[in-house]
């Protein structure tokens, strides 16, 4: 399932307030800055800081 362009255009890190990029067949948010990504759960991002989970940067 694949995320609404408008959507993603607005989308933001909560933790840092940057964009994040979308990994479409991971469903993963990803913030290379930090080093973590954000789940997608049946079409619904999972910004939640607790949440994030370390992933590598690109």
């Amino acid at each position: 399932m694949s995320l609404d362009p408008k959507l993603l255009s607005v989308l933001a890190c909560p933790k840092d307030k940057g964009p994040l990029r979308y990994l479409d067949d991971e469903q993963l948010l990803v913030n290379d800055r930090l080093g973590i990504a954000y789940r997608i759960d049946e079409g619904i991002p999972v910004l939640l800081i607790d949440e994030a989970q370390p992933y590598p940067a690109a």
